[in-house]
C-alpha cells in the first residue's frame, strides 16, 4: 500500500499490498510482544467515525493508534455535525484540514465512497452494510499464520451473504483461495460483489462457489467460517431468518465434514447455539480470538501503511 491511499474495499488493493499488509502486520506484532516500541505515526490523529456499535473495531483501532504513537479520537454518531444534517462533502472536507486519517464505521457503503472523495486524507472502511475489509484481511492474515501458504488453501463460508462474506470473497479470489459458500436461498453474497470475485478468480486460479449445501462446502476445507444470522439492523428479521438458517449451524457434525486439521472462525460477536455451537467455538479448532486479536495488528499495518509511517 501507498502513503495516502484509502482503503473502502479489498478490490482497491493489489495482491501484492495484501502481502504487504501481510508482512508489516507480522513484524508490527512480534515486536509488540517482545515490548519494542514502535511509534510509527508519532503525532499523527485518526478521527474514527462510528454510526454503528463496536467492540473490536474502537479498541483495536484506538488501541493501535496508541501503540503507533497516534491518537485515535473516537467521533459518535451525536458527536458531529452529519448526524444533523451537515453534508458528507462538507465534514470530508473540515475533517481533512484536523487529521491525518479518517477511519468510518457505519451503514450506507455509498456514504463512505463519499466521505472518501472530497477528504483530502487516507478513509478506511471499518465496516459497512456491504463490505468489512479489515476483518477479510485478518481473518486471511489469521489463516496464514496456521496454514502458511494461502493460495490452493480452501475456506467455507456457512451463513448469511453479508458483509463479510462480499468481502472473503474479494479477498480469497486475489489471493488464490478456494472459497465456498453455504447459504440458503434468497440469503445469497451481493451479485456485483460475487461477479467481481469471480473475474479475479478467473485469473488467480480461485475456485468460488455458491450453494444451499452446506455439506458440499465444507467438505476439504482447511477453514471454515461463520457469521450471525442477523447483522445489526436487521433484528426484526431474528424470527424468519431463525427459521430460514436451520440446519446451517457450525456444530461438531458439520466439522467432521472438512479437513481434520480444519480451523475455525467466526468475526464476532457471536450468537453461541444459533450460527456455532459452544462445543465448537471453545473447541481446539477455534482460532477465534486469535483472529480477533489480530484486528489490532492487522489494522496497525494498514494504518502504519497508509498514513505515512512504514
Amino acid at each position: 500500500m501507498v502513503k495516502g491511499k484509502d482503503l473502502l474495499s479489498i478490490s482497491d488493493l493489489t495482491v501484492e499490498e495484501v502481502y504487504r499488509i501481510f508482512e508489516v502486520a507480522k513484524d508490527l506484532k512480534a515486536k509488540q510482544k517482545r515490548g519494542e516500541q514502535h511509534h510509527l505515526l508519532r503525532g499523527k490523529t485518526l478521527g474514527m467515525i462510528f454510526q454503528k456499535a463496536s467492540t473490536r473495531t474502537r479498541v483495536s483501532f484506538e488501541v493501535g493508534m496508541w501503540q503507533l504513537g497516534g491518537q485515535g479520537l473516537f467521533l459518535g454518531a451525536s458527536d458531529l455535525q452529519i448526524g444533523r444534517g451537515e453534508p458528507v462533502k462538507d465534514t470530508a472536507r473540515v475533517l481533512s484540514r484536523y487529521l491525518d486519517g479518517i477511519m468510518i464505521r457505519t451503514f450506507s457503503h455509498a456514504e463512505v465512497e463519499e466521505l472518501a472523495r472530497y477528504a483530502d486524507i487516507p478513509v478506511i472502511n471499518g465496516l459497512t452494510d456491504l463490505l468489512h475489509p479489515c476483518q477479510a484481511l485478518t481473518d486471511l492474515f489469521t489463516a496464514s499464520e496456521y496454514k502458511g501458504e494461502l493460495k490452493g488453501r480452501k475456506l467455507a463460508y456457512i451463513g448469511d451473504g453479508n458483509n463479510m462474506v462480499n468481502a472473503l470473497l474479494q479477498v480469497c479470489a486475489k489471493v488464490g483461495m478456494d472459497i465456498a459458500v453455504a447459504t440458503p436461498q434468497g440469503y445469497e453474497p451481493d451479485g456485483a460483489i460475487l461477479a467481481e470475485a469471480r473475474a479475479v478468480a478467473a485469473k488467480s486460479g480461485s475456485n468460488i462457489t455458491v450453494s444451499k449445501h452446506v455439506s458440499a462446502a465444507v467438505a476439504e476445507a482447511d477453514v471454515v467460517y461463520t457469521d450471525v444470522w442477523a447483522s445489526m439492523g436487521q433484528e426484526s428479521e431474528q424470527v424468519v431468518r431463525m427459521r430460514d438458517f436451520d440446519g446451517f449451524q457450525v456444530n461438531r457434525g458439520v466439522m467432521k465434514l472438512a479437513k481434520p486439521d480444519a480451523i475455525v472462525m467466526h468475526c464476532l460477536p457471536a450468537h453461541r447455539g444459533e450460527e456455532i455451537t459452544d462445543e465448537v467455538i471453545e473447541g481446539p479448532q477455534s482460532v477465534v480470538f486469535d483472529e480477533a486479536e489480530n484486528r489490532l495488528h492487522v489494522q496497525k499495518a494498514i494504518l502504519a501503511l497508509v498514513m505515512g509511517g512504514a
